[in-house]
């Protein structure tokens, strides 16, 4: 069975046991006689529970098959969904209005329960008997002693899951060394086994641009206090530094985002835009609009289009300079659309392009990315990934913070993307916009 296929043949089982749960439940409430009114408020909900199993196992990756390689693993993930889940069906259940109203609250607690159990039990008996082409995790581990020994071998028992050991090397090999391992043995995971070298080893190690890596560690007791485990090999508990790879759902999902919500917002927002311009025209005159060369992913240049907020020619005399706080060269329009971000909204154009994305790092211009690459250390890496209208560093900093407090929230970003992060930086952006933080 093909990775793609295991996550549809879950979905499918998870929607098939999850609705076995709740009819056992209404079985054994009304003893094998299910009143009509009871049965019909049961099939009213399965469109609504059904879809909230299956996100609550999709937000504790059930369906991401290198995350369920062992049945601690396993558990530890289907337990909180399965919780999760039928903590939305009683909600779903109470706040649904007359067409549920009949459904037993009696059964909630047999659903909750057998749902764990059946969502449990089949995932353990595949892992078992099942057969997946798991992704190939060619592993390198850095660093020596027992603790190394003990991953060495706890990854040796895993090749059934697509595990292999590459190579352990000691940490005393150097960057240079390890770096030249990864290219030629194609290694796409490494293990860093050596506390002593964590810190500044794993830094330069991520800052290494290799684009498909993922990078964990084996954290001391202080790390533990401030992050936490991603996954166990053996009876070693590993950290996720950086996960080398963004699933393509993830992708997908962004890009409809992206193309859905700058149609809506150009539609929404079209009066705002109209007055905005109007405004510019009257104040000083044209061009409202001002475009720009900027660099994208994969440091290819694009031109971005914004509301034009800066007098005219504004760097004629100056050349390329970063806006700074109180800048004398941004009309009296220009700050008020800078503070409510009214001068960002003709980007919508370029999130239809596929040149930028609603959240992302700040796009550069050219000659303050060169600037950038020989001076910053890592500043390459946020070039990984689209531009964004907004960004973690954008609605955590402002206009005149500096390039490395950017570079840190741009990687913080990059290395966890997720769509609730997604969803997090939004409703900070919301917020931002409504109270002018940041702008200036």
């Amino acid at each position: 069975m093909s990775r793609l296929r295991f996550r549809l043949f879950s979905l499918l089982c998870d929607a098939i046991f999850v609705n076995l749960a709740v009819f056992i439940a209404l079985t054994l409430r009304f003893l094998g006689q299910i009143p009509q009114t009871n049965l019909e408020a049961y099939l009213s909900l399965v469109p609504l529970f059904t879809l909230a199993y299956v996100v609550c196992g999709w937000l504790y990756d059930l369906y991401e098959p290198e995350q369920l390689d062992t049945p601690w693993s396993t558990t530890a993930k289907v337990l909180p969904a399965a919780i999760l889940g039928t903590i939305a069906l009683t909600a779903i259940a109470f706040l649904g209005g007359p067409a549920t109203v009949a459904f037993p609250r009696a059964t909630l607690p047999i659903i909750l329960l057998l749902t764990p159990i059946l969502m449990l039990g089949w995932r353990l008996l595949f892992l078992r008997f099942g057969n997946i082409r798991w992704p190939e995790q060619r592993t390198l581990i850095i660093g020596c002693g027992q603790l190394a020994s003990d991953l060495a071998r706890a990854i040796q028992e895993r090749e059934k899951w697509g595990w292999k050991l590459v190579d352990m090397l000691p940490s005393s090999e150097g960057l240079e060394r390890i770096n030249e391992m990864i290219r030629t043995f194609r290694i796409n995971r490494v293990i860093v086994a050596d506390p002593a070298r964590l810190r500044e080893f794993t830094e330069q190690l991520v800052m290494s641009e290799h684009e498909k890596l993922t990078v964990d560690v084996v954290p001391e007791l202080y790390e533990t206090f401030i992050g936490r485990t991603h996954i166990i090999i053996g009876d070693i508990p590993l950290m996720r530094i950086v996960s080398g790879t963004i699933p393509r759902y993830h992708r997908l999902l962004k890009r409809c985002f992206d193309l859905g919500g700058a149609l809506v917002l150009l539609i929404l927002t079209s009066p705002i835009m109209l007055a905005a311009s109007l405004a510019i025209l009257i104040s000083d005159g044209g061009p409202v609009f001002y475009r720009q060369e900027r660099v994208g992913r994969n440091m290819t240049p694009f031109r971005i289009v914004k509301f034009r907020t800066m007098i005219k020619n504004a760097e004629d005399q100056s050349g390329p300079i970063l806006a700074s706080e109180d800048d004398p060269r941004i009309t009296a329009v220009g700050h008020r659309m800078r503070k409510l971000r009214i001068d960002e909204l003709p980007q919508m154009l370029n999130i239809l392009r596929g040149e930028m994305s609603f959240i992302g790092p700040r796009p550069e211009r050219p000659a303050f990315v060169e600037k950038y690459l020989e001076e910053i250390p890592g500043y390459s890496e946020r070039y990984r990934i689209k531009p964004g209208v907004t960004g973690l560093a954008q609605v955590n900093g402002g206009y005149a913070t500096t390039p490395e407090r950017k570079l840190k929230y741009d990687l913080m970003y990059l290395y966890h993307q997720s769509l609730a992060f997604d969803i997090q930086i939004t409703v900070e952006t919301i917020k931002v916009v409504l109270s002018g933080k940041g702008a200036r």
